[in-house]
């Protein structure tokens, strides 16, 4: 298998022009998928023949991705999580919005008042950084509060 120079925890390897197999691996979670069932069958068998693994079949959940299956292709979502984050800061009862922030906002150095604990902001800002891989219209918004 090859290294991607892009992102080094993933792996590929093409041995025909329809037949590929990816491997993402992230601290010790591994995903394998891939066009050449043969080739993940062998893998999947020397994994297990080298390292303490298990087999979790379909994948259903990958940091954080909620994956659905069905006959017209794969839904990916973030559902879960964003419940968690508004959970976890208080804000379930919250109703959406159609504009997220106003775009000609300034925030400045100074302005307000400091934060009482500023960990739990970095943390939150950390957080809605992830889901901007499903929700890339909160881009904007976080790079701001970042």
């Amino acid at each position: 298998m090859t290294r991607s120079e892009v992102d080094h925890s993933i792996f590929y390897r093409h041995s025909a022009p329809n037949l590929c197999i990816y491997l993402v691996i992230y601290v010790d979670d591994i995903v394998i998928t891939g066009h050449d069932q043969g080739g993940i069958t062998n893998l999947k068998q020397h994994l297990f023949q080298h390292f303490q693994t298990k087999n979790l079949d379909t994948l259903k959940y990958f940091l954080g991705i909620e994956v659905a299956h069905s006959s017209s292709g794969i839904f990916i979502s973030q559902r879960k999580y964003v419940l968690d984050i508004l959970k976890e800061i208080g804000m379930m009862s919250c109703r959406p919005v159609d504009t997220l922030m106003d775009p000609n906002a300034k925030l400045l150095p100074g302005q307000g008042e400091p934060l009482r604990d500023p960990t739990r902001f970095r943390r939150l800002v950390g957080k809605l950084n992830y889901l901007t891989v499903t929700r890339p219209d909160i881009s904007f918004l976080v790079s701001v509060v970042s």
